[in-house]
C-alpha cells in the first residue's frame, strides 16, 4: 500500500509539472527575440518555440530542463566567437535548428553543441556547418544523437575537430546522422555501451569512426566511405560490428577497418569494397569474422601479428589483389568454409565444398609486405611462378594456414 501511494505521488508530481509547463515563442520581430534571454525567463520543463530567422548568439547555456524546438529551420550564428550551445542540465531536447560558424581555438575545443555531465538529452534533426567540433558529449549518459547533419571544411588535422565526439560517456545512441568534412566523423574515448546505428560518415580527413578504450559498444548499418581511413578500433573489448559498409578508403596507409588490441568481438555481415586494405589486424584475439564480403580491395585482410584464436567463417573473398597477408610463420587462427574467387580447386562429389584445401597467403604477398616496390610485378609471370612454388612447398607462410573446406559458390545468406 505504501508503494502504491508513493507511485501515485510521483505520477501526481509529474502531471503537476507537465500541466504547468509553458511555451515561449522566440522570433527576430517578437518581444522575446533572444534565445539566451528566453532560457533565462523559462521555468524548468518549458518549451522554447524558435521561429525562422537568424540569431547572432553564442555561449548559450542551458541550465534547466528545457525543450528548444526550431520552426522552419531557424539559424543560430555563432560568428566564430566561441562555443554556441552548452547543455548543463538533465532532460534537455534540441530539435529542428541550424547552427553555424563555431569558433576555432588551439586551446579550447569549441563545439556547436556540448553536453557536460548530464543525462536524458536529445539532440535531433540539427544542421551544423562551418564547425570546429560538431556535437561534443563530455561524461554524458542515457541520451540520443539522431538524425543530424554535420558538415565541416577540415583541411588539416591540427586545426580541425570531430563531428560527433563522446568522452567518458555511457548508454548513448548515435543514429541516422550524416557527417562529412571533419577530422574524424565519429570519435569515442572511454565510452561504454554506445550504439552507433545507420550513420553515414564520408569524406572525413582522418577516420569515419575512431574509438579507443571503449567497451561493450556496437555499430550496425553504418556507411564509411572515402575517408582518410575507414574505421579505427583500438584497445577495446566486447565490440559488435554488423552490417556496415566500408568503401573507397584509399591511400598508402589506408584501410576499411583497423583493429588494434581488440578482444572478444564479432564482425559479421559487413561489406569491405575497394579499400587499400579491407581489415588491418594487430594484437586482436578471439574475434569471429562471419559472412563478410571482401570485394575489389588491394588486400582483403592484413594480419600484422599477435593475433590468436580468431575464426574466419563463411566470408566471401571476391577479386581482391591479395586475399590475405600474414607476417608470421605461426598460425592460431581458423579459416572455415569461406568462398575464395581465386580458388581453382574442384568438387568431384558436388557437395558444394572444394576437395582441395585453399592456401590464401601467396608468397608474392609476403614479398610485397617486405619490399613494397615489388608491387610493380603484380600479375606478371614471375608472380605466378613464385606463388606456385610456395603452394607446392610452403617455406615462408604457416603450414597450417589454409581453408580445409573452401566453398565452391559465394555465400548469399548474410543474415
Amino acid at each position: 500500500m505504501h508503494a502504491l501511494r508513493l507511485t501515485a505521488c510521483i505520477f501526481g508530481m509529474l502531471f503537476f509539472w507537465t500541466s504547468r509547463a509553458s511555451t515561449w515563442v522566440v522570433c527576430p520581430d517578437c518581444e522575446l527575440s533572444s534565445i539566451r534571454e528566453a532560457i533565462q525567463r523559462a521555468a524548468p520543463h518549458d518549451t522554447l518555440l524558435i521561429k525562422a530567422g537568424t540569431y547572432l548568439e553564442y555561449d548559450i547555456r542551458i541550465d534547466k530542463p528545457l525543450t528548444l524546438l526550431g520552426q522552419d529551420r531557424p539559424v543560430i550564428d555563432g560568428q566564430k566567437k566561441g562555443e554556441i550551445v552548452t547543455i548543463l542540465a538533465d532532460s534537455v531536447t534540441l530539435e529542428g535548428l541550424s547552427i553555424r560558424h563555431v569558433g576555432v581555438s588551439y586551446t579550447t575545443d569549441y563545439a556547436a553543441i556540448r553536453v557536460v555531465k548530464r543525462k536524458h538529452f536529445r539532440i535531433r534533426d540539427i544542421d551544423m556547418e562551418d564547425l570546429f567540433f560538431g556535437i561534443y558529449l563530455e561524461k554524458a549518459q542515457q541520451g540520443e544523437v539522431t538524425g543530424n547533419r554535420i558538415r565541416g571544411q577540415a583541411r588539416e588535422e591540427y586545426n580541425s575537430g570531430n563531428g560527433i565526439q563522446l568522452w567518458y560517456c555511457k548508454d548513448v545512441q548515435v543514429g541516422e546522422n550524416e557527417v562529412s568534412g571533419m577530422r574524424d566523423g565519429i570519435y569515442l574515448e572511454f565510452s561504454d555501451r554506445i550504439r552507433i546505428q545507420n550513420n553515414r560518415s564520408m569524406n572525413n580527413l582522418r577516420y569515419g569512426l575512431h574509438f579507443m578504450f571503449s567497451n561493450d559498444d556496437s555499430y550496425t548499418g553504418n556507411r564509411f566511405e572515402s575517408n582518410g581511413a575507414g574505421v579505427a578500433v583500438m584497445f577495446s573489448k566486447n565490440i559488435k560490428m554488423q552490417g556496415n559498409t566500408f568503401r573507397k578508403n584509399w591511400g598508402t596507409a589506408s584501410f576499411g577497418l583497423l583493429l588494434k588490441e581488440i578482444n572478444d568481438a564479432e564482425i559479421s555481415g559487413n561489406t569491405f569494397e575497394e579499400n587499400t586494405v579491407g581489415i588491418s589486424i594487430e594484437g586482436s584475439n578471439r574475434i569471429e569474422y562471419l559472412r563478410n564480403d571482401f570485394a575489389g580491395n588491394g588486400w582483403a585482410i592484413k594480419v600484422r601479428g599477435a593475433c590468436y584464436a580468431n575464426t574466419f567463417r563463411a566470408n566471401n573473398f571476391l577479386n581482391n589483389s591479395f586475399d590475405l597477408a600474414y607476417n608470421s610463420k605461426v598460425n592460431d587462427n581458423r579459416f572455415e568454409q569461406n568462398y575464395w574467387s581465386n580458388y581453382t580447386g574442384y568438387d568431384l562429389d558436388r557437395d558444394g565444398v572444394g576437395d582441395v584445401p585453399y592456401r590464401p597467403v601467396k608468397l608474392f604477398s609476403y614479398i610485397v609486405n617486405r619490399t613494397p616496390e615489388t608491387i610493380v610485378l603484380l600479375r606478371s609471370l614471375f608472380m605466378e611462378l613464385i606463388d606456385f612454388s610456395e603452394k607446392v612447398s610452403p617455406v615462408f607462410t604457416p603450414d597450417n594456414l589454409q581453408d580445409e573446406r573452401p566453398l565452391m559458390k559465394r555465400v548469399h545468406d548474410r543474415g
